[in-house]
Formats: C-alpha cells, structure tokens, sequence
C-alpha cells in the first residue's frame, strides 16, 4: 500500500529487491509509591523468591578450616563491604525460613539485622500501634528527597480503613479531618477516602478499596513500601538478596541478543541463548494468494491465521499444517487489515472499499457488512473485553461496534492510518497521516494527548504492559514511545520505508524483539531494550508489508509481501504436512 497524504494506495508493482500487582487499594486509586512523590532517589524491587538448589549440606570430610580455605575473615567480602553482606545474608535466611541459621550467623558475625529501634517500628505496624509507628517514624533517617508528610498520609490512611472496617465511624471521621486532611498532600485521594465512609459493610469496604483488610497482607504491604524511603543502611529493603539476584538476571537477558525464552535463568552459570533457537529458517512458503499481500495475524490462541490481500480475499489458516480452511471473497478492492476477537470466533476486515466486515470464523460466513464510511477503512481494533471493536479509516471518523456488528459510538477523529486498543483496555492509540501519535480514553473517547513525530506514521503496536506503542515511520527507523510521556525510549534503525504503508510487531519470549518489514526486502530484528539490529532476514522478493508473531509460540513469526507470499519463520524446520504439498524452501519441503 502507498503512505500517501490523501490515503492509503495500492501499490500496483512490486518493489525492488530490497504495578504493583495488587496493593491493598493503593494502587488503582492512587495511593502507591508514586503517590508519595518526593520518593527515594534509588528504588528497591522486592525481585523473586529465592529458591534451593536441592543438594544437601557440604560434608567437608574432616577437613580443617584452613584446609578447606575457610581462613581467617578479611576486612572485605571480594571487594564488597562485610557488614552489609552479612546483613543482607542474614535476611535471606529469615526469609527462606533459616532462622536457626539467620540467628547463628548474627552472632558468629556480630551484625544484627536491624537495629532494636526499627525493629520497634516493624512490630508497631505490623500490629497497628499507629501512635507509637508515626513516632518511631519521625526519628527514621528518611531520604532526603522523600516527602514526611506523604509517608504519615500513608500511616494514617491504614488506621482510617482499618477504623472504617470495624465500623467506628466517628473515629474514622475525626482521623479523615483532624489527621489526614491537614497534612495537605492528594485532596483527589482524600476525597476517596471520604466516599468509603458510605460503605454498608467491612465487605463492601474491601471492594471498594481493592483492600484486604487488618487480618490480610495490607500492614505488611504498607510496611515495604514505607521501608523504600528509609535509609537501606538503617532498614533493609525487603527481600534484598532476591532484588539483587534479579537484577543479575535481567542484566543477563538484556545482554543475550538472542534471548527468547520465559524461563528465568539459572544462577550457576552466565547466562547465553543459542542463535539456533532464534526463528531464523523460512519453514513454510505460501503462496495462495494472486495478488499483494497487506497483512497477516495469527488469532490470539495461534492456532490460526488470517491474510489480506489485493486480490480482494481473506484467507484462514490452520496453524498446524498451514492448510486453507476458508477463502472469505466477499470485498469488492484491496483487503487492507483484519483483526481477531479475542475469543477466536470472529474476524473483522477493513478494506478500500469504503467497508469492513464482520465474520464467523467457526463456519467462515458473513455476519455482516459495516457500511458507515465514506472513505477507505485503514485499521480496527477489538477491545480485549471482547464485547466491542474499534474501525478507524480516511474519513475522519473513529468507530465503536458491538459484537454483532451495531454501531455503539461514533466520534471525529483525524485520518487514521493505524491504532490499537491497549490490553488495558484503557487507551486507543492511533496514527494519523498528519504525522501524529494519538492517545484517547477509551472510556470516553477524549484525546488525552497527542504526539508529534515530525515524520509519515503507518503502523503502531502496543506492549503488553499497555505503557508503551512502536510506531513505524517513513523516516526509516521504528520508535519506541511512552504513551503517558511521549518520550522516545528506543530507536530501531536499518530498514528501508518511506512509500509504503509497513506494520511492524512486537514478540518473542517477554516482548524481547521489535520486528519489521522494509522496502528493500528484508525483515529486521532488533533486540527491544538496547535497540541492537539482531537479523536482518532475507526471502521475500518485494516489499514486506506486515510481520506478526505467534502469541503462543516463541519461535514462529510471519511476514507478508508484494511477492505474494507467505513467510513462516521458526527455529528448525517442521515435520512435513499431511495432505497437499507446499513450496519447497532452503531445502526443506512443505
């Protein structure tokens, strides 16, 4: 397809060769760290649980310290201060339940884990001594760029929805006015807090305020967080060695080009993926169509694929063998893009037709033709609820449809090349031919903000996180934006793009790739976090117009082409299918 100001062409020749998780009610109404603002200048993650390694203890056979190289203690721990080692050895042993252990090494090292004044301050949180923790509190070496006033807010906030849930509600009243309400730091979150009072129930309470109550986690949940903004020389951050190995590993997978997979590295060894395992290797060759293809997708189970094509048609097929199910013929021009409900049941299509469609995918028929467009439809997008999706196109308009193919909500919008709707189902992020990333609510359709990027957009891919989109551009490089901020966190550079409409993707074990097609043939691999070009694949014979990765298998992607292919890429060639024969492909047969 051509970029072009006025819309989206055909392109008539080939190319040339070319959060916290759940936090007790703090987190989805504004009460998290980020609600303490001034936090601490470094930030502690509570990581993962350790774990044994299974082996029994060390039987040294009788020999003696010395001879086992257990020597005299020097002033440091390979280049590591002692005290703090110990410190944060000790705390692993509580934490993997070796108290014996823990309290052993205390006194043959003669550190302790904390200091007898915080371990007054745990004890008054965890059993909710409100007066003597805000007292405690206050005697903490904080840091310097923490906010006090946040952290009591914190404090207090316990005591009111712990005051709310045995129903004291005079109580909780005086707290909300007299505690809360003049430390002067969310009036937002003081007027939540207000509103809880209108619970019936300590039940009603807890839903309210995604909350779990005095008896559950919250005591422990605001006493980690409170410990982010103490001095780690005083208070520990929690679970520190689990922190530290976590971050051994994640340093590991970002320096391994071709990492690709979920499982989490072990710590005995250096961690490094093979370039074999990397879907690398064209395994199948379709060629089913007659015309261009414009996109492919694999349904959200990856057990089936969809394509467009010039030639008017949409084709399934089953992942399995790569065998035809339906040839949906029913568009007048060019099929532009198609989109999987979540579900796997149904297919919307957009065309240049100036109509998309909706299908039955169990029984490959028509359930019917979306005809509120003037212009040629670009893109659409199901929300992850399943209950709706999204069309977008030339006309100027953005487009809300129920399941069965009703329109629900219809808002002015710029032309839209692309947009996605997050996993969050909070935003849709669009591209538009004026060169513009734009955020809207999806609750209310307002353009929350928008972005310019200087240059000719085509396509836009969310992350899973729904925190980030990549965005294809004619300037030859794929960005990686922040949706709240608008800052490039990444660029990709190396293909070839500056006519044609390309869609890139996300994928890999973790999102670890940022994939793309180009006009000079090739498909581009690049590792998402350094930007560093990983493949640069060769096959196609034209433009490749759309790449898409398998959801549920970390080694197959796909890649459409103005060859009129299909590229399937894995890691090693598949058995070869029953039933028809397909292309044969760098030696393999298919």
């Amino acid at each position: 397809m051509r970029l072009e100001n006025n819309g989206v062409t055909s392109n008539s020749q080939s190319s040339p060769a070319p959060g916290v998780g759940n936090n007790n009610g703090l987190a989805s109404n504004g009460a998290t760290a980020s609600m303490l603002k001034s936090a601490a200048s470094e930030t502690h993650s509570n990581g993962t649980s350790a774990v044994r390694n299974g082996m029994g203890k060390l039987d040294v056979g009788g020999l003696t310290a010395a001879e086992y190289g257990l020597t005299t203690p020097k002033s440091d721990y390979f280049g590591h201060d002692r005290e703090e080692v110990t410190r944060i050895l000790i705390q692993a042993l509580v934490d993997l339940g070796y108290h014996k252990a823990a309290t052993t090494l205390e006194d043959e090292s003669e550190f302790t884990l904390e200091s007898p004044y915080v371990s007054s301050f745990r004890h008054a949180v965890l059993k909710g001594d409100w007066n003597n923790a805000e007292r405690l509190l206050e005697g903490m070496e904080i840091h310097q760029d923490a906010d006090i006033n946040a952290l009591l807010f914190y404090l207090r906030q316990q005591k009111f929805l712990e005051l709310l849930e045995i129903r004291n509600l005079s109580r909780a009243l005086q707290v909300l006015r007299n505690e809360l309400t003049p430390l002067n730091h969310s009036v937002e979150r003081l007027h939540f807090l207000s509103s809880l009072m209108m619970c019936l129930s300590a039940e009603d309470l807890k839903q309210e305020a995604d909350w779990d109550g005095a008896s559950g986690s919250s005591r422990q949940h605001l006493l980690s967080e409170l410990s982010k903004f103490i001095s780690p020389s005083i208070m520990i951050p929690e679970h520190r060695l689990s922190s530290l190995l976590q971050q051994v590993k994640q340093t590991q997978i970002s320096n391994c080009l071709y990492h690709n997979t979920s499982n989490s590295p072990s710590l005995y060894s250096d961690h490094t993926c093979d370039r074999n395992q990397f879907p690398s290797l064209t395994v199948e060759l379709l060629s089913d169509h007659a015309d261009e293809v414009y996109c492919v997708k694999f349904s959200n189970d990856g057990t089936k694929m969809a394509s467009a094509s010039k030639d008017k048609s949409i084709i399934i097929w089953d992942v399995e063998n790569f065998e035809l199910l339906f040839i949906l013929s029913e568009h007048n021009k060019d099929v532009t893009y198609v989109d999987w409900s979540p579900d796997d049941t149904r297919l919307v299509s957009c065309s240049q037709d100036k109509t998309a469609r909706l299908w039955d995918i169990t029984e490959g028929k028509l359930l019917k033709t979306l005809t509120e467009f003037s212009e040629p439809v670009s893109s659409v997008a199901w929300a992850p609820d399943g209950q709706s999706f999204v069309t977008g196109g030339l006309d100027e308009f953005l487009i809300q449809w129920d399941v069965r193919g009703e329109m629900l909500r219809k808002s002015a919008s710029p032309r839209i090349y692309d947009l996605k709707v997050t996993a969050d189902c909070q935003k849709i992020v669009a591209v538009c031919t004026e060169q513009q990333l734009h955020v809207f609510d999806f609750r209310d359709w307002k353009n929350q903000r928008s972005y310019n990027l200087g240059c000719e957009l085509t396509g836009v891919q969310t992350s899973k996180d729904s925190r980030y989109a990549i965005v294809n551009t004619a300037a030859r490089e794929v960005v990686m934006l922040d949706l709240e901020t608008g800052r490039a966190i990444q660029r990709y550079t190396g293909q070839l793009q500056g006519r044609w409409v390309i869609r890139g993707c996300l994928g890999g074990a973790d999102e670890n790739f940022v994939l793309s097609g180009s006009e000079d043939s090739n498909i581009y691999v690049w590792h998402k976090q350094n930007g560093q070009l990983v493949e640069k694949l060769a096959g196609h014979t034209g433009t490749v117009n759309c790449v898409t990765w398998n959801p549920s298998n970390a080694h197959m992607f796909a890649s459409a082409g103005d060859d009129r292919t299909i590229r399937i890429w894995s890691r090693a060639p598949r058995p070869q299918a029953k039933g028809k024969m397909k292309n044969t492909v760098d030696g393999w047969s298919h």
